[in-house]
């Protein structure tokens, strides 16, 4: 199975835990503008679109704050113009770290990723010197204690997933993007509620620390991920046992 599995699952435990629900709206508001403003505020016709508006939804953001956001990005109402960037580093151990921002000042966010980097053990690197490590896939997780894997496996395959994988309470299903959509849509017909849907980047394979650079990396990757500009973080760090 899938090595990406344990930080996923801890990752979506984390982001339910905290509970900070205006910085996730003020991320997938991003994501939605840019969406809209790069492929149009047809749904049906841009997948990058359905895709935030899924996130959005499972956020339980409400609707009019959704069409707002794509309005904004197709241009019938004024709003901030959000650059893309991604930004290589390494963190404690040599862990592969990869961030993906919206930023409507990259200046700042440049500045504030150095800074974070330099306070939490980790440096950043040159373009090119983790991205070979990752590849982008669809992610979608079901809640371990509603179905079991086996509940999921063959709708999942038959739909076409990639992998399906159970870890840290989450069961997970793993696509190739362009098949992220239909996997999802058969497990949701089959009667399956998902907990997160997203696609993302993830690690071809993971490495091991020892538990002192394990903690480190992770506090160093949480501390990025709480940055208001930065959609997501990427990482080849192996997730300790729980």
């Amino acid at each position: 199975m899938s090595g990406h599995s344990k930080w996923a699952s801890i990752k979506h435990k984390k982001g339910a835990a905290d509970a900070k629900r205006g910085q996730l709206f003020t991320k997938i508001i991003k994501e939605l503008i840019v969406a809209a403003r790069m492929g149009g505020g047809d749904i049906e016709a841009n997948p990058r679109l359905r895709a935030a508006v899924l996130k959005a939804r499972g956020a339980n953001m409400p609707k009019d704050n959704i069409e707002r956001a794509i309005k904004k990005g197709c241009g019938e109402l004024d709003g901030v113009t959000y650059e893309e960037l991604t930004y290589e580093a390494y963190g404690p151990g040599g862990v592969a770290i990869l961030i993906e921002i919206l930023t409507d000042n990259k200046n700042r966010t440049a500045a504030e990723v150095r800074h974070m980097l330099s306070k939490g053990g980790g440096n950043l690197g040159e373009t090119g010197c983790v991205s070979y490590l990752f590849k982008r896939k669809g992610v979608i997780a079901y809640d371990a204690a509603k179905y079991t894997e086996d509940d999921i496996l063959a709708v999942a395959l038959d739909a076409g997933a990639e992998d399906i994988s159970t870890e840290g309470g989450a069961i997970e299903v793993m696509t190739e993007p362009d098949q992220f959509e239909t996997v999802m849509d058969a497990l949701a017909k089959a009667g399956f509620a998902q907990e997160m849907a997203e696609i993302s980047m993830v690690p071809d394979t993971t490495v091991k620390l020892d538990p002192e650079k394990t903690e480190k990396a992770m506090k160093l990757i949480e501390t990025i991920e709480d940055n208001d500009d930065v959609q997501s973080v990427a990482s080849n760090l192996e997730m300790p046992d729980e």
